[in-house]
């Protein structure tokens, strides 16, 4: 039987940067200064070329266990010697609290080390890397610190054991508390112990109180908190961007070549996040996106692209690299060429997304009156796009279609703008959307199959598609439950594979046929049991789900169904996306007194 593949990272991060922490304490992904930078730490991508930074028994033989201090972004991970009478935790976190008026997140992954029983020797391994692996750092020790000269900006590790010991590879007894203080840019410059358990307690509070103002249901609550949790730290706080994920070049499916960089912000997935943040109650992240949205480039015609880096950059190059790359799967991207596609949905998609900054009464309209050119600017695109062909939310790299997800939202932007329009109270607004609105109808119903009773993936084709799932979830059907229901049934027969995964569509595309679930369609297709009252369906489904995760319920992209096992970027903020919506939506329908 072949074996489960799991993802055996946590994450920490602080809005400003992740990393990645395996079981064994090392640090294998971490992108300095920003999300989509190079690597400081790429042993993920390769073990050789990546560096390390590990915290280490000298005696190899051990055991770990790795959890999360409880509702929040600090990760603590224990090792055990086998001898079973020595033991030491080693907490990590990236440091965000308030601090003047404003958070504050430094680049700089804080390490705690206490020895828990015995006194067991610890080895120190710290080794950062450059220019993609091709450049190791070099060493430069200084009284309490060693300084690593070649990056562009100062790295530097400081400690309060002896720096010697690191230098020299040297293990040493651990009989106190040791604190660590990685950092680029801005070195620590101030007392070590005293600051680190500071830093550790503030973090600690702000995560804590983050999670008691969030509106989240009952049905699974711990779950959709650490998706929460995961999720916060995707959105990049300097400009508001939220990427799909931290990672890059992990495979769809092993040797499948679907290896792709998703360390930027995809509008269409933001969508799907900030439609969590508002069910969790959280504007600001809305309203920093709202702000990057407005700051983003267009093309001479004043159409937006699928992707933009987290500070707006259009030009997003794919880069081909020598790493090894992940269990030796090449290649390994750095960029993404979805960039120059077309895929038309996404301006729909931020109409929708910014809907709960005019709807919502809590807050006041002057806040947005000056955005009515930039709401009519995205219906002017809905208008010209609307008999256009494009690359689909797949992102098709050789093949253009007209999208019935394409289509649908065109349909939601245009009754999210009918809605923007009566808040600002714009007559042509509302006429141009609502005329599009019944356009953008006409092109769903153009995607029917009347034999298969169902909506194909898009004008002119029988192929099913995950995505038209959100004909139900999303309301069209409005209340004609048995018309949904047709339409799920199909889908089911077609893409359904066991324990509720969901494939997101079955024909050849350019990379062959897809080997892989896609988690996301899966949580879709629990959020539309839900919505054609198939309530004990997805209860049952949204159960088996969480299954897919890893050792800290993280979620990754793909699913391979007859392993169990986890595929993709990881992990995947789409997924968890999922997963909280699915929760959201399933909760309401319970409608249960917590009591039960």
């Amino acid at each position: 039987m072949t074996k489960r593949h799991l993802y055996g990272t946590g994450l920490i991060g602080n809005c400003a940067y992740i990393a990645h922490i395996e079981k064994n304490t090392n640090i294998s992904w971490l992108c300095f200064p920003r999300f989509d930078s190079d690597f400081i730490f790429g042993g993920m991508l390769d073990r050789e070329k990546g560096g390390e930074f590990s915290i280490l028994p000298e005696d190899n033989a051990f055991t770990t266990e790795q959890e999360y201090l409880e509702n929040t972004n600090i990760l603590k991970t224990t090792v055990t010697l086998d001898n079973g009478e020595e033991a030491y935790a080693v907490t990590d976190f990236a440091p965000r609290f308030m601090n003047f008026e404003r958070y504050h997140k430094p680049l700089m992954v804080v390490r705690k080390i206490e020895p828990i029983s015995g006194e067991p020797k610890i080895k120190i391994n710290c080794k950062p890397v450059t220019n993609r692996g091709k450049k190791k750092l070099k060493p430069s020790m200084n009284s309490n610190h060693i300084e690593f000269l070649g990056a562009e900006q100062e790295v530097r590790l400081t400690a309060n054991c002896s720096v010697n010991y690191i230098m020299e590879d040297r293990a040493f007894r651990l009989q106190r508390p040791i604190y660590m203080f990685f950092t680029y840019g801005q070195p620590l410059e101030a007392p070590v112990e005293s600051t680190a358990e500071r830093f550790l307690q503030a973090t600690t509070q702000y995560w804590r109180e983050w999670i008691k103002s969030t509106s989240i249901p009952h049905f699974y609550q711990k779950l959709v908190v650490r998706s929460a949790l995961a999720l916060k730290i995707h959105q990049f706080e300097d400009t508001g961007a939220i990427i799909a994920a931290s990672t890059t070049s992990l495979p769809e499916s092993p040797g499948s070549t679907r290896n792709w960089d998703y360390r930027y912000c995809w509008i269409r997935d933001s969508y799907y996040t900030l439609n969590v943040f508002n069910s969790l109650g959280h504007f600001q992240e809305l309203e920093r996106y709202f702000e990057y949205i407005q700051n983003l480039p267009t093309n001479i015609n004043g159409r937006y692209q699928p992707l933009y880096s987290i500070t707006g950059s259009a030009l997003l190059e794919e880069e081909l690299s020598d790493l090894s790359g992940y269990l030796d799967n090449q290649p390994v991207r750095f960029g993404n060429q979805a960039y120059t596609h077309i895929q038309n949905d996404l301006y729909g998609q931020v109409l929708v997304s910014l809907l709960p900054l005019y709807a919502d009464k809590r807050f006041i309209e002057s806040e947005k009156s000056h955005s009515a050119p930039f709401i009519h600017n995205l219906l002017d695109k809905i208008e010209e796009t609307m008999n256009e062909k494009d690359a689909g939310l797949w992102e098709f790299r050789n093949l253009a279609q007209e999208h019935c997800y394409t289509f649908i939202f065109h349909w939601a932007g245009s009754c999210a703008a009918i809605k923007i329009a009566d808040r600002l109270q714009d007559d042509s607004m509302k006429e141009k959307a609502e005329r599009l609105r019944l356009q953008s109808i006409e092109k769903i119903e153009a995607c029917y199959v009347p034999e298969m009773k169902a909506y194909a993936q898009a004008i002119g084709t029988k192929n099913m598609d995950a995505s038209t799932l959100q004909l139900i979830t999303m309301g069209y059907f409005g209340n004609d439950i048995e018309r949904a229901n047709n339409h799920l049934k199909m889908l089911e027969k077609d893409l359904l594979a066991k324990d509720y995964l969901f494939y997101r569509y079955k024909h050849m595309d350019d990379f062959g046929v897809p080997e892989t679930t896609f988690l996301i369609c899966a949580f879709w297709y629990i959020e539309a049991l839900a919505c054609v009252n198939r309530l004990d369906e997805a209860v049952e489904g949204f159960e088996t789900l969480t299954k897919y995760c890893n050792h800290l319920q993280l979620f990754s992209e793909d699913v391979d169904h007859k392993t169990g096992s986890q595929w993709g970027n990881f992990p995947q903020a789409y997924s968890h996306v999922g997963l909280m919506n699915a929760a959201y939506r399933i909760g309401q329908k319970l409608d249960r007194p917590n009591f039960l």
